[in-house]
Parts: structure tokens; sequence; C-alpha cells
């Protein structure tokens, strides 16, 4: 085990997608870590892979973090464990594509409670500790659709531009306790086979913007510890955030529409063909 680097970092939403990666791209750089996500033999293979293969203490915890018990429960045992944290990841997060209408408001609301009031909840437990050392890291995940206003993403796009405009106000709040706040805003991801094949589908745009969450992970981290205040992995993405800017809004809106009406018809037929299973874990 690491007998060094005592310090550790915590990441929500661990077991799967960009928080996997970021587990595994954490361990690489010789981080101990403490992993939370809900309960399920993915989280334990996890830690049991890392532990293995990179040498590194790593604490994992199954739990619900839309409960505000659970935040509590994870807040504790990391302190009566002695855990110091000196980077935080908040990871975890649910995303869907729906018309407003289509969705139970309780879905919505799950999606609030992890989205915001967890990452909320968790940076606020955890800041007295990120206080206490020399230099301490924040890493919030925000997504590319905040700078876009897309239909059928209306309250997941807002979840994302509170956690993007919190994370800007909080670096500067902080600056002086030396923790930098990063703020990471992916596009679409290839988190699993699922979403693979519908970025494969879909126009030169998607193919284009597409990453893999292996290499959103190396950049995420490379630039969180360089204090970078905001990361737009991709070139591709960084390209069309500039294209943004130069085109009227009439044509945005149009490329806009015709892309997300493309994306509806490649889900429905793909959830048709019984290719994607679960919605509620899309990647940003």
């Amino acid at each position: 085990m690491n007998s060094i680097n005592k310090s550790y970092t915590l990441i929500t939403g661990a077991s799967e997608g960009l928080g996997k990666a970021l587990a595994i791209e954490c361990a690489s750089r010789g981080m101990n870590l403490i992993l939370v996500a809900l309960p399920g033999i993915e989280l334990h293979q996890l830690s049991s892979y890392i532990r293995r293969e990179y040498k590194v203490l790593v604490y994992e915890f199954g739990l619900n973090l839309t409960i505000e018990e659970s935040r509590h429960f994870l807040w504790e045992k990391v302190m009566e464990n002695n855990l110091p944290v000196t980077m935080l990841i908040n990871n975890a997060g649910i995303g869907n594509t729906y018309d407003f209408d289509e969705c139970d408001f309780e879905i919505y609301q799950c999606q609030i409670q992890l989205n915001v009031m967890a990452t909320v909840h968790i940076t606020h437990l955890f800041l007295p500790e990120l206080k206490k050392h020399p230099r301490s890291f924040i890493l919030n995940v925000s997504s590319l659709c905040v700078f876009f206003y897309l239909p059928k993403k209306q309250v997941y796009g807002a979840t994302k531009s509170f956690i993007y405009f919190f994370s800007k106000s909080l670096r500067k709040e902080l600056k002086k306790y030396k923790i930098s706040v990063t703020v990471l805003c992916p596009g679409g991801m290839n988190s699993n086979p699922s979403f693979y094949l519908l970025h494969r589908s879909g126009s030169w745009i998607t193919q284009a913007a597409a990453m893999d969450p292996e290499d959103v992970a190396g950049i995420a981290i490379k630039d969180l510890i360089r204090g970078k205040e905001r990361i737009i992995p991709g070139k591709w993405n960084r390209f069309f955030l500039w294209l943004d800017t130069m085109l009227p809004g009439w044509l945005k809106t149009k490329i806009t529409d015709r892309q997300m009406k493309r994306l509806t018809k490649l889900k429905t037929d793909q959830l048709l063909k019984g290719i994607i299973l679960n919605d509620n874990k899309e990647a940003a």
C-alpha cells in the first residue's frame, strides 16, 4: 500500500463512466481514494481492482446521495477514520433527454437532489477539512450544455448551470484558503456501449464531440492539479463553443433543434432494439 501519500481524494459517482475513469486516473497518480456510489458489485470490483493494480489505499461507501442522511453518514465515517481529504470530486449526477411533461416530477426531484443538493451539501460538509491543508482542490462536474439552451434538457441543463455558477463563485471565495475550485464541462461521453453506439449513429457533430471517459478524466485531473478554473475537454467541443459566439441566434436554434430531434429519434430506435437499458445513467 501507499506509505508516503496519506491524503485522500474523495470521488462521488465513482462506480462507472466518468467517475470510474477519474478514480483510475487518480490511482495511477498515487492518490489514495474514498469512492462513493450507489451500493452494488461495481463499486466493490473497482475498489478491489485499484488496490491490486495501483497499491493505493481505498475506502468505499455504497450510498444513495440523494438522501441527506447518507451524506452526513459519509462525512461522519471519513472523520471517524481520520482520513485527510485534500481533493474533493463531485461527479455524481443524473441526466435525461425528455420533453418536460414526459417525466414524473419525482424524477426531476431526484435529479435536483443529486446534481445540486448533494454537491452543495458534500462540499459544505468537507470544506472545514479541506481548509486544514496547505493546498486542496475541488472539482465539480458540470456540462457543456450549460452554454446552450437545448430542448429536452431543461432540468438537467438547469442543474448543471447551477454547478457552473456555484463553482466559479466558490473559486473566488476560497482562493484565500489555498483551495482551488475547478469546474469541468464535458460534452457527450462514450460512458457505456449504449452511448458509444448512440454517438456513432449520430451526426458528424455528435461523432466529433463524443469522448471516452478515460480521455476526459486524464485532462480533468491534469488541469485540476494545475489550478485551472474551467475545463472544456476536447478540441471539437472548444471549437463548437467558439462557433456558438459567432453564429446568429436563429441559425444556432435551427442547428440545436435538428440535433436534438435526431438524438431523440436515435434513442427511440435503440430503445425499441433494447440497446439502451437505463436512460438515467446518461453522460453529460
